[in-house]
């Protein structure tokens, strides 16, 4: 537990420290983010936050981790993996394609050599075990899609930052309680650092944490999720949990859920997945009016709230669970669409009436040759 404490103060830290440095080097860099149509931004701040996020983390991590966790070595080779993606994305840019393709390989450092690897589905749709050429697949397209969940999510002041420390407060508080102290010492080192980011980047911003702090969120958030279902819907194990895949989804629900709909959303467009645009559920808060620190404190209010739904309700059964969780997702994201629509309709038929000219009369001065025109 000492180890545990220790790491997430040690990355606290280092974050806190970091982030004043790196906002001053960016500046006198001009390393910043444009602002541009699609940013609800209006200022240049600069993005590099990434950078004290993976310092404290990676450091706090090494540092706490027990000694003989062979796995450990891999998931900081992934973790390198993105930090260059994110680094290079958030000072040069780097195509979708490429993006990709360092996710895959980051991806498969996890999934081949440490082990990360869904293999039961635990009564979901009726299926328990998965063949092993199939397990492969879905676990890859997991980690995927958790990964790229933080980094679309993240496009309002705090946000990402906030939802990352609520999943990892959540998988580190059970791992710790069932003695999983590598993966407790990961997830509390995430927690401090980002605790020590957000001191900066709740709203008004100072710095952004760009794709770098993003990759790495949904790089470990991914692996401690995959774990949390392996261990907790176990039997033999020491606090098992029903429903176990559906929980894994109430923790991660706001950044999964809405990335799987606009991902879908983009591809019925016959557009890429990977496609910007402004169809995010922040994007709708936004629109209705919501400042950024609303809108944070909504999305983490109703993860917060979804999670103690779903454990409550835990014994209904994987299938009952998850379709109950879809359903109040997406009915809320309907209401909030419908809201937006209806409130963007409204502002459009009631203009104010500035900059129009209203004729009632004129008043020439009186001469022989002027007269009073109605």
């Amino acid at each position: 537990m000492d180890n545990i404490i220790l790491s997430g103060a040690l990355a606290f830290l280092i974050t806190f420290f970091a982030i004043p440095i790196i906002i001053q080097v960016a500046r006198e860099k001009k390393l910043f983010d444009e602002p541009d149509e699609r940013k609800v931004h209006k200022m240049v701040i600069p993005t590099l936050g990434g950078l004290g996020i993976f310092a404290g983390f990676i450091l706090a991590t090494l540092l706490g981790a027990p000694l003989g966790t062979a796995e450990l070595q891999y998931f900081a080779a992934s973790a390198i993996v993105v930090f260059f993606l994110g680094i290079k994305d958030d000072i040069l840019i780097l195509s979708a394609a490429k993006k990709f393709i360092g996710q895959l390989i980051a991806a498969g450092i996890i999934i081949k050599f440490g082990g990360v690897q869904i293999t039961n589905m635990h009564g979901f749709l009726g299926i328990n075990e998965i063949p092993h050429i199939a397990s492969i697949v879905f676990t890859l397209f997991t980690v995927i899609v958790i990964v790229n969940s933080f980094n679309l999510i993240d496009g309002v002041d705090g946000l990402a930052g906030s939802l990352g420390l609520l999943t990892a407060l959540v998988f580190g508080s059970y791992f710790a309680y069932i003695g999983q102290t590598l993966y407790a010492v990961i997830a509390f080192s995430l927690a401090g650092s980002l605790i020590g980011f957000l001191i900066y980047n709740f709203s008004p911003a100072k710095i952004f944490m760009g794709d770098t702090g993003s990759l790495l969120i949904g790089l470990i958030n991914s692996i401690m999720v995959i774990k949390f279902i392996n261990i907790a819907g176990n039997p033999g194990s020491p606090l098992p949990l029903a429903s176990a895949p559906a929980l894994g989804i109430a923790i991660l629900i706001v950044p999964l859920l809405d990335t799987l709909r606009v991902f879908g959303l983009r591809i019925l467009d016959r557009r890429s997945p990977f496609s910007p645009d402004r169809t995010h559920v922040h994007h709708f808060l936004l629109d209705l009016g919501y400042s950024h620190r609303q809108v944070t404190l909504l999305c983490v209010g109703a993860n917060i709230g979804l999670i103690v739904f779903a454990f409550v309700m835990r014994n209904l059964g994987t299938t009952t669970l998850i379709g109950l969780l879809m359903t109040f997702f997406f009915s809320a994201i309907g209401l909030i669409y419908y809201r937006r629509n209806a409130h963007r309709f409204s502002r459009k038929t009631n203009l104010p009436m500035e900059g129009k000219i209203l004729k009632t009369h004129k008043i020439l001065s009186l001469t022989p040759e002027t007269v009073e025109v109605d």
